[in-house]
């Protein structure tokens, strides 16, 4: 499949606001816990990853929404945008809609309201864009939301329907995802340490982020040279477990995106690993097996979420900037919270600490959900 440009990111963490901050923290290690101060519950857990109020000063509207604009405008003027073009697409990824049974609502099947998530209306005014001036989308695939946001995107982008797609989504902490999570015992006590033989859970965090993919024709009419490109992705919803990850939908997924991408060799798998025993061990179940089926040797494997929790709907836009930072400076990040690595099949080498990479051309960022929600992307260098 032909290659598009990731032309400018945005990001908002607990290690600060913008990629540079995150990609930074993640490379020292930096893990961004603290208690929970949003509201009052009895959870398993009161350990988050919450964004700080420099980061996101008080504002009119939802934090979520605050958070989204801030990712936004900054993909916007990473990609070197003063606004989106006529005719753009925006894909926007968080909950699931709030709908109304009468047709002829406003807030009907089809135009229903996100009541948690950015409204599409300040944000296209934040982009530039009056209402009408671009095709809003909104997807919910649980927390490979964002990453099924790219696949849309790239396949919208691919069928000549425009030359320009903005991808955004955030997550605020709140009491109802907060406890959902606690609800199926998922919540570590401590901190998230994924891959970690000691892992009991994962941290929920928060944060926006936002990416802008382009044609490369159109990047390169307007002499934009793009972070990286997006060579391939997948999306694959098949389980039979409600919660559990199952490595051969995980493994099937993972080759899908790579076949999309007419790519054999990764040099770097940006793990959805969120600290959860059976997550994380069914991940490593299937890179492993991708790994030998098709000769990668000892392929190095890490995850952002013991340094900021675990985003959520918008989860893999921290892989998709720790992927892209990988491939432009060649430094693999390590796992933050990883000390004592669980054992794994031959094939891949989880990466406690950040180390050098000899060769950096391909990522692959993986994202999963609940329900089956399964998401690969394939990332590559510019120029290749």
């Amino acid at each position: 499949m032909t290659a598009l440009a990731l032309a400018g990111t945005g990001l908002v963490t607990a290690l600060g606001c913008g990629p540079g901050a995150f990609w930074d923290g993640l490379r020292r290690g930096a893990r961004a816990f603290g208690p929970l101060t949003a509201f009052e519950g009895d959870f398993r857990s009161r350990t988050v990853a919450a964004v700080r109020p420099v980061d996101c000063p008080a504002a009119p509207g939802l934090r979520k929404e605050r958070l989204a604009l801030s990712a936004a405008r900054q993909a916007l003027r990473a990609a070197g945008l003063r606004r989106l073009p006529q005719g753009a697409l925006v894909v926007i990824v968080s909950q699931a809609l709030e709908l109304s049974a009468d047709p002829s609502s406003p807030q009907a099947p089809g135009r229903g309201r996100d009541v948690t998530g950015p409204d599409p209306d300040p944000l296209l005014a934040a982009c530039g864009s009056a209402p009408g001036e671009a095709a809003v989308v909104h997807l919910s695939h649980a927390c490979a939301s964002a990453a099924f946001g790219a696949v849309f995107a790239r396949e919208w982008l691919l069928s000549g329907l425009g030359t320009t797609a903005l991808v955004v989504g955030a997550s605020a902490l709140n009491p109802y995802e907060y406890a959902s999570m606690d609800v199926v015992r998922t919540l570590s006590p401590a901190g998230a340490r994924p891959f970690d033989t000691g892992r009991d859970g994962l941290t929920v965090g928060e944060g926006g982020g936002a990416f802008v993919l382009e044609t490369r024709a159109a990047a390169l009419d307007r002499g934009h040279r793009p972070q990286a490109l997006l060579s391939g992705a997948a999306c694959l919803v098949g389980s039979t477990h409600a919660v559990a990850s199952e490595p051969g939908v995980i493994r099937d997924c993972m080759l899908a995106a790579l076949e999309d991408a007419g790519v054999r060799r990764i040099d770097y798998v940006h793990a959805h690993a969120t600290g959860t025993l059976q997550g994380d061990a069914a991940e490593v179940a299937a890179v492993g097996e991708v790994s030998r089926a098709l000769g990668w040797g000892a392929v190095p494997v890490s995850s952002h979420k013991g340094a900021v929790g675990h985003l959520l709907h918008a989860s893999a836009f921290p892989g998709v900037v720790a992927a892209s930072a990988f491939l432009r400076e060649a430094w693999v990040p390590g796992t933050p919270g990883l000390r004592s690595p669980l054992e794994v099949p031959d094939g891949i080498v989880p990466v406690t600490d950040a180390v050098c990479a000899p060769r950096a051309e391909h990522a692959l960022v993986n994202s999963f959900g609940f329900s089956g929600n399964n998401a690969a992307l394939v990332v590559s260098a510019v120029g290749r």
